[in-house]
């Protein structure tokens, strides 16, 4: 009978670049996790414009603060078109027209389709008159950022 401590001297050496391999891949997917965290967290320039923005005027404060408790972020980024257009190209296209104000606020509350192509933006009933023209007041002032 064979003793099993020679059987285990008499394996293959095992690799050892293996090992390594497998560090290496931990590595590289701890960083890029802790990469997207650190892109999740930082303030982009149009927040940080957005911010100015409001600091400048502060009666827009309950405009962007309406706007960002609304589902209105989850169409609409700042500078950024997502589902719908980016809140700098809806202030460029209408900030010269002279019922902007209340024409943004009927499509808010109203919805809209067919003025930025087929996407739908859908009605907001639950949001007052006065709720809509605070956010079209505040949305009409945004730039774009700085870069």
């Amino acid at each position: 009978m064979t003793d099993p401590i020679d059987d285990e001297e008499n394996y293959p050496p095992k690799p050892r670049w293996i090992g390594w391999l497998i560090g290496l891949v931990m590595l590289a997917a701890a960083l890029g996790v802790a990469n997207i965290g650190w892109r999740i967290m930082r303030v982009s320039m149009a927040e940080q414009a957005a911010d100015a923005l409001v600091q400048s005027h502060p009666e827009l404060a309950a405009g962007k603060k309406l706007v960002e408790q609304s589902d209105c972020m989850r169409c609409h980024g700042w500078d950024r078109k997502f589902v719908g257009p980016a809140f700098v190209s809806i202030a460029e296209k209408y900030r010269d027209r002279a019922d902007a104000e209340t024409y943004l606020a009927d499509k808010i509350r109203g919805g809209s389709v067919g003025v930025w192509g087929n996407v739908i933006m859908p009605r907001h009933p639950q949001i007052s008159e006065e709720q809509s023209l605070l956010m079209a007041r505040w949305l009409l002032l945004v730039e774009p950022a700085a870069k």
